[in-house]
């Protein structure tokens, strides 16, 4: 008849998935602390050798948005460190946001390098499907965040709902404008598959408001704050004087659109500004009361979700297809809220070090 010692000693080599035993003989059993202590060092050795190196690549390094996504990714390595599983991660994109071929190039080299997989905000959802084809063809598992591309043959996509960000953002616009005025929108840049989706969204917000003219909606801003400040200013040289609205659908235009607006006298509520994405300047420009709101993704945790779905795949879970990060409008009056706060200003000090 078996020991309670024996007992417990199958169950624990169960536990650790070792081939089933007989019971131990008493001469060659080990004191039972002992005996316990070495198959636990074992359990712990097998699940502390979990190791991958992953590399995020943003569409660009400059602007406080993939500051942000970088942080989330750290604080992600951070949690997952606590949980046994350790992470390399590499964090490298393009200089500019329209820099399609270094992040191609990126892209395929990390697939040449066999990394564990690869997080990736795509600059253009077509030019970026052949290297996501190929990873995927290399056994690299790709996971897309902030923006889509036109592939199955990803892991998930993890992101903010950007036409329904967008609609929000129309819908915040027209109860400033209380729903009559004119209005331009700013577009960002052809090929950028987040912001074209919340121009459209903006777009079908506006049908809803029939007091509402749209004056221009078919000028892009570019990649970059000059560019974006340029065409603001050619903008309002046409406009400056009839426009009641801008919406931008991000953060770089926000800033430029509202310096331009300041260049001529019309800010401070003259004229509205609907905006996306939190930087220091478009946040102090919503305190000061230049800008009338935002609409905020998660950036942190858009980085942080993608980073763990590619670590879950990677150990064999299952993974959602489509990860939703959340999106919400900031004005002055609840900008004030926890939760609204840390969206406005992240705490990036702590993890970019």
């Amino acid at each position: 008849m078996d020991t309670e010692e024996d007992s417990r000693g199958r169950e624990l080599n169960h536990a650790c998935h070792l081939a089933p035993s007989s019971p131990i003989p008493y001469k060659r059993r080990m004191k039972l602390p002992a005996f316990l202590a070495a198959l636990l060092s074992l359990c712990t050795a097998t699940f502390a050798a979990e190791k991958y190196t992953i590399a995020m690549i943003p569409k660009g390094t400059t602007h406080e948005f993939w500051k942000s996504v970088h942080a989330g990714g750290l604080r992600a390595v951070e949690e997952l460190k606590t949980e046994g599983v350790t992470v390399d991660l590499i964090w490298k994109g393009p200089l500019k946001e329209d820099d399609r071929d270094q992040q191609i190039a990126l892209v395929e080299n990390f697939t040449a390098r066999k990394v564990s997989g690869i997080c990736l905000a795509p600059l253009d959802s077509q030019a970026l499907v052949r290297p996501v084809n190929s990873a995927a063809k290399a056994k690299v598992p790709v996971v897309v965040f902030d923006s889509g591309v036109k592939t199955e043959q990803i892991v998930s996509y993890v992101a903010t709902d950007n036409f329904k960000g967008g609609q929000l953002g129309g819908e915040a616009l027209a109860k400033q404008l209380g729903g009559k005025g004119k209005v331009i929108l700013l577009r960002y840049m052809i090929g950028s598959n987040s912001t074209e989706e919340r121009e459209a969204g903006f777009l079908d917000a506006m049908k809803k408001s029939p007091g509402i003219t749209l004056i221009s909606s078919d000028q892009f801003a570019g990649s970059t704050r000059e560019s974006a400040y340029a065409k603001a200013q050619n903008l309002l040289g046409r406009f400056g004087r009839e426009v009641d609205g801008v919406f931008c659908p991000c953060e770089p235009v926000t800033t430029a659109v509202t310096k331009a607006l300041r260049e001529i006298g019309r800010t401070g509520g003259q004229v509205k500004i609907v905006g996306f994405d939190a930087g220091t300047q478009s946040v102090a420009d919503l305190e000061k009361g230049d800008v009338q709101g935002l609409v905020l993704q998660n950036p942190m945790r858009i980085g942080g979700d993608a980073l763990k779905a590619l670590v879950a795949h990677l150990q064999g879970q299952p993974v959602e297809k489509r990860i939703d990060t959340g999106v919400v409008v900031v004005t002055k009056e609840n900008m004030a809220a926890p939760a609204n706060a840390e969206l406005l200003r992240p705490p990036l000090e702590k993890y970019l070090k």
